[in-house]
């Protein structure tokens, strides 16, 4: 227990007596300090028990000791012991009065108890309380070590450390969902801490922060040596922490901080892997990746999956952090729920194969719902962080060559239009015109009907109106002059002329179906 007044008082060999502030013996002392100066308020930092003799004051001025008093009340001073038989051989009044004015404790200090005494005491009993602090930290850490080498691991340590804060422990993963908590009650407490978490992941490791209201007060600590957090540790109590307290804490922040650390090696080496496994499904071998996934990814593979594929959405950028949040974040909503996960991190991009409607492709669909609402508050195109995400069809072991190349198109065909995500099956189900909206789809179109725009600004003739009625009724001369209010003889007269211009044959389908998609291409919105 912290040295307080009152542990002075009841002290038998310094034989002091209480004169005033009588109701605050139970405040801590933090040192005892010597000082006959009038004003030693610049020299003081809180928290002393001040010992004098008013060798230079007139203690018995009932203004001047309000004042002084009042001084060192303002600047935390605790307690005031007043030696008698010095100066003076009693107490004097006027002090007496100004100590309970201001509520200050004021020790009466007898002839024979000298200030040294009383210093040795403070400094012996703050030693002993520090002695107790550390031993009762050496004791914590030792639990702790031990429960995090137990089979429950993090949990058995958060348990072990809340108990030695009396409070709650809670930890956190990259993304800032709670992974385990203690006691059981304090998940819920500390979900609601999550926008916290993410603003402490956001500065450089290691990294600190004090938050909490009127529940409790809560020390968040980042998790992890590099220059990402990988992890937090919320810890709440109802005051702030003591010695031991605090040694618990960082003997938790230490040990979390190397199983986190062992964790990433591990998932080092899981990735290293998983790259194998999928060049083997990528070379058409199934049976040989599922040999050696075995159990780490043969769950995976035993059910349908989706291939995910995402890179920056600013073509040619290198943004490593925000495929760092990405893969995070799915490697969190898989390990929550138990499923399988394989993630390949390649140069500028990412590649994971997960399960088919599991956590991982709905925590891409969540990132992608952000994005498309910051986009819709922003209405600035993409910012260069963010990231453009390709989801291939459900496809099992034998067809990842394929899901891989649908995957990929469906990430062209998300940056084409300005999206954060496209899955493959849109681009099935949905027309084809939305993919013409390609610069080089648009500048081959140009090329293509620019002699016959030529002439038609001109004035001799609405060529290209003409060619676009006629491939739209399908060569019928008939109904496409009726749609154009021409006789069918002006109309084949008009199409001899896109010929000649052109220098291409409208009976070969193919110069037909690329005209086609030219005046497509050219009608489609940027």
């Amino acid at each position: 227990m912290p040295l307080t007044l009152a542990s002075l008082v009841q002290h038998s060999a310094l034989k002091l007596s209480v004169r005033a502030g009588e109701g605050r013996l139970d405040t801590p002392v933090r040192w005892a300090h010597v000082s006959e100066l009038a004003d030693p308020v610049p020299y003081m930092e809180g928290g002393e028990l001040l010992l004098i003799t008013a060798m230079k004051l007139d203690a018995d001025d009932p203004q001047e000791m309000r004042a002084y008093v009042r001084r060192l009340a303002a600047a935390g001073v605790v307690g005031i012991g007043f030696a008698i038989g010095v100066n003076y051989e009693a107490v004097p009044d006027a002090l007496v009065e100004a100590a309970r004015a201001e509520d200050m404790p004021l020790l009466e200090v007898p002839r024979r108890t000298p200030f040294l005494a009383i210093s040795k005491a403070v400094s012996a009993a703050l030693a002993a309380d520090q002695y107790r602090a550390v031993t009762a930290g050496f004791e914590a850490q030792r639990e702790l070590t031990r429960a995090a080498l137990s089979a429950d691991g993090p949990a058995e340590l958060l348990a072990k450390l809340a108990a030695h804060v009396h409070g709650w422990a809670a930890l956190y993963d990259t993304s800032g969902a709670v992974v385990a908590a203690a006691p059981d009650w304090a998940a819920r407490r500390a979900a609601r801490l999550t926008p916290d978490v993410e603003r402490l992941r956001e500065r450089p490791a290691p990294a600190s922060a004090v938050v909490g209201g009127s529940e409790d007060r809560v020390e968040l600590q980042s998790l992890g040596t590099g220059r990402r957090a990988r992890g937090a540790l919320a810890v709440g109590t109802g005051a702030p922490l003591g010695t031991a307290e605090r040694y618990a804490v960082h003997s938790a922040v230490a040990l979390l901080t190397l199983t986190t650390e062992r964790s990433r090696s591990l998932h080092d080496a899981e990735s290293r892997l998983g790259a194998a496994v999928l060049r083997m499904l990528l070379a058409d071998e199934p049976d040989h990746a599922r040999a050696v996934a075995g159990d780490l990814y043969g769950s995976l593979l035993d059910a349908p999956f989706r291939l995910v594929v995402a890179e920056p959405a600013l073509a040619g950028t290198a943004q490593p952090e925000g495929l760092a949040l990405l893969s995070d974040a799915v490697e969190s909503a898989a390990a929550r729920t138990g499923e399988a996960l394989l993630v390949v991190p390649e140069p500028g991009r990412l590649v994971v194969l997960a399960s088919d409607a599991g956590a991982a492709v709905q925590a891409c669909t969540a990132h992608a719902e952000a994005l498309e609402a910051r986009r819709g508050r922003d209405a600035a195109g993409p910012e260069p962080d963010e990231l453009v995400i390709g989801l291939s069809a459900p496809a099992g072991p034998g067809g990842v060559a394929a899901a891989l190349k649908q995957a990929d198109q469906a990430l062209a065909v998300a940056r084409r239009r300005g999206r954060p995500m496209v899955e493959h099956e849109e681009m099935a189900a949905g027309s084809v015109l939305p993919l013409l909206a390609d610069d080089a789809v648009r500048a081959f179109a140009d090329g293509t009907l620019r002699a016959l725009r030529e002439h038609d600004a001109t004035g001799r003739g609405d060529l290209v109106a003409s060619l676009q009625a006629w491939l739209s009724r399908h060569g019928q001369w008939d109904a496409a002059a009726a749609d154009l209010g021409v006789h069918r003889h002006t109309l084949r007269y008009r199409m001899k002329r896109v010929e000649e211009i052109l220098g291409r044959s409208l009976e070969d389908p193919d110069v037909r179906m690329e005209l086609w998609l030219a005046l497509k291409a050219t009608s489609t919105p940027g």
